[in-house]
């Protein structure tokens, strides 16, 4: 049964930094963390930024020169790097992990941006 874990969410000031962490297990296949996701209040959940398989990166207007994507160590694992943070950041954010065609999430890690 595939996991997706998401760690590293929490309450910051404007303009401060955070670091979330992506793991993805539970199977014999291979499992390719694919991308993370937010979703604030009231909104539908929007993609923040995907990486590839060989490494390229897209990401949102919204964060692009603040976020950065990268793997951990393996194809299962990723982390995005949040830095000059605003309050409209504030949402839930999800990775998305891909096995054989199929997508699984995790349960979502929380970041609030406030003063």
């Amino acid at each position: 049964q595939v996991q997706v874990v998401e760690s590293g969410g929490g309450l910051v000031q404007p303009g401060g930094s955070l670091r979330l962490s992506c793991a993805a297990s539970g199977s014999i296949f291979v499992i390719t963390v694919t991308g993370w996701y937010r979703q604030a209040p009231g909104k539908e959940r929007e993609l923040v930024a995907s990486i590839t398989g060989g490494g390229t990166a897209i990401y949102a207007d919204s964060v692009k020169g603040r976020f950065t994507i990268s793997r951990d160590n393996g194809a299962n694992r990723a982390s995005l790097q949040m830095s000059s943070l605003k309050p409209e950041d504030t949402a839930v954010y999800y990775c998305k992990a891909r096995q054989r065609g199929s997508d699984y999430w995790g349960q979502g890690t929380q970041v609030t941006v406030s003063s």
